[in-house]
């Protein structure tokens, strides 16, 4: 069994109930969740202890939103993800941990400006790059996904994107990403097993965060419908940026 402190434990019961709320209601609090658990435990670490938990919440969502998927979206996206999860496992197998720490923060920063600046990127340059029927823009989509969901399962800021570039309405957006979610992370656990980083240690503590994870999952269903949706994510892409530069800054501010 894993042994943590007093504060470990409160920020693992934070993540997991995070972790609900981001499989049905805003999928961009993967950013936050991945920033806050690097805090407690080392990032490859981490990588490895919330697969679990995330697939538990797919689970979850898939069940509940099994109705509302749009599997053509899903399998043009398909063979350009397994082509980013190849890179990102060569990632994980050649960095260490400092490394993919600095990675991580970065990488995560980048995907905040790329969420803070999608309404323009919709509004301005649609016609050009995120039609439906741009090929690129579904290979470089599915190529980003792979490589984010490998290294740092940070993929629900790209597949926002690619969702709301196909104009899906909101149950459907959430049900095709959450069959995404399940589909990629049911393939990273033989490659994450195979790195060492899930153990049988961090499965058990998997199993006691699930309860946790399913109360989330229950409440981003019920809190989606009251909460002002741009106002939820704005706070949650400012505590995003908090956590990735203090994964660039370790020393710069305690969180």
């Amino acid at each position: 069994m894993i042994d943590l402190g007093l504060f470990e434990w409160i920020v693992s019961i934070i993540v997991g109930i995070l972790i609900g709320v981001s499989k049905t209601a805003i999928a961009t609090l993967g950013i936050f969740n991945v920033a806050f658990l690097a805090q407690v435990f080392s990032v490859k670490e981490s990588v490895g202890i919330m697969l679990p938990m995330l697939i538990a919440g797919d689970i979850f969502a898939v069940i509940y939103f099994r109705r509302s998927v749009v599997w053509p979206h899903l399998f043009s996206l398909l063979p350009w993800v397994l082509t980013g999860l190849i890179a990102g496992f060569f990632v994980l197998w050649k960095v260490n941990s400092e490394q993919l720490t600095l990675l991580l923060g970065v990488l995560i920063l980048l995907l905040i400006i790329l969420q803070a600046g999608k309404e323009f990127i919709n509004s301005k340059i649609d016609q050009h790059l995120l039609n439906s029927n741009s090929k690129w823009f579904t290979y470089s989509m599915g190529i980003l996904a792979g490589f984010a969901t490998m290294i740092g399962n940070v993929s629900g800021v790209i597949m926002s994107i690619y969702l709301m570039a196909k104009g899906l309405p909101k149950k459907e957006f959430i049900g095709t990403g959450a069959w995404f979610y399940l589909f990629v992370n049911v393939i990273k656990v033989p490659f994450y097993m195979g790195l060492g980083i899930i153990t049988g240690e961090s499965f058990t503590f998997n199993l006691m965060m699930v309860p946790l994870i399913l109360i989330g999952a229950y409440a981003g269903i019920v809190v989606l419908k009251y909460i002002p949706q741009k106002l939820f994510h704005r706070i949650i892409l400012v505590l995003g940026t908090i956590g990735a530069i203090k994964l660039i800054f370790p020393d710069l501010f305690l969180l």
